[in-house]
């Protein structure tokens, strides 16, 4: 079986970079450099969503399947810092080369990630191999649109037309499974600056369990799997979030069972 790494990113507003790009007062706090930086992006654009370099890595959410089973984890601590959590995600793939498996990572994940490992000076030789190296991703590698050794399931589905793109949580649902229960990308500051690093990493554990939920059954679909795998890969899924104690997988499996 080839490894499989689904993944997903949270992120929150990078007051040190803000600090560092603008004149703001040497008195403001943190949180208050960012409510100015929103309000400025609001009044500029529209809305408050900053530039991709300026979104700092808070939680990489995973889902990790190989031959040894199927595993479900945010990285690191609430408190690492970002360098950190970047460096523990390309670990992974300097390790195992596995598939990577998104929604929407070539639009908004691993550019950040790009951005944000430039600037932390993170080094990701595997990932950033396209042929030097190993010779055969010249032909498969991380980087290409159209290879598939990541796969970002918005964009494939879409056939690569951003006017077609979908939500992961319409999807999900249409599909049977929970989607998202209770937050979305645009609360992940104001539940993070008011202390619920907790709720936004097991919201990310959502993310990336209903993006893999979503990817066996596009495999099933295009006759990867036939109907026997695709039900044991659904139920691997359930019987591994059975067994957990953690709240937020007794509310999923509760959304999951709702008619």
């Amino acid at each position: 079986m080839i490894p499989t790494l689904v993944f997903d990113l949270e992120t929150i507003p990078d007051a040190a970079g803000l600090r560092r790009l603008n004149h703001y007062e040497p008195e403001m706090n943190d949180a208050e450099v960012i409510e100015a930086a929103l309000a400025a992006r609001r009044e500029s654009h529209g809305n408050d969503f900053l530039p991709l370099h300026l979104q700092q890595v808070a939680v990489v959410g995973c889902v990790f399947r190989d031959d040894q089973g199927f595993r479900v984890k945010t990285l690191g601590n609430a408190d690492d810092p970002e360098a950190t959590l970047i460096s523990g995600f390309f670990k992974t793939i300097e390790r195992y080369t596995p598939r990577l498996i998104s929604w929407n990572g070539s639009g908004f994940d691993l550019p950040v990630l790009h951005y944000r490992s430039l600037i932390h000076a993170v080094q990701a030789p595997r990932y950033w191999d396209m042929g030097d190296d190993d010779r055969d991703f010249k032909y498969n590698n991380y980087i290409s649109r159209y290879h598939n050794r990541h796969i970002d399931l918005m964009d494939l589905l879409a056939k690569y037309n951003g006017r077609a793109n979908a939500p992961l949580d319409d999807l999900a649902k249409l599909c049977g499974f929970p989607g998202k229960l209770g937050m979305d990308g645009s609360q992940v500051w104001k539940a993070w600056s008011n202390g619920q690093a907790g709720e936004v990493r097991a919201y990310c554990e959502t993310d990336v369990v209903n993006t893999w939920l979503v990817y066996c059954r596009f495999r099933f679909m295009r006759g990867e799997l036939d109907k026997a795998a695709y039900d044991s890969e659904v139920r691997l899924v359930r019987d591994t979030l059975e067994a957990s104690q953690a709240p937020h997988w007794k509310e999923y499996l509760a959304a999951w069972d709702a008619p």
